[in-house]
């Protein structure tokens, strides 16, 4: 799976700068490094697969990041 820099939205709402994606140094899992865009733009790691799971949470089920046209 690719994910491409720019804006996503969470599923909850919130909206974060995807950097790009980087590979952990002992596991070689890929990881999406993200920015926050609100609360001070801290980063953010996530691994790939979660990133780009399926979610279903108080009647919300979809992707848990969406790209921000």
């Amino acid at each position: 799976m690719t994910i491409e820099p720019g804006r996503y939205r969470h599923f909850k709402g919130a909206e974060y700068e995807v950097i790009g994606v980087a590979r952990h140094s002992e596991t070689e899992e890929d990881h999406v490094v993200y920015r926050s865009l609100s609360g001070g733009g801290s980063l953010w790691v996530r691994p790939l697969a979660m990133w780009a799971e399926q979610v279903e949470r108080d009647g919300y089920r979809g992707p848990r990041f969406s790209p921000v046209d």
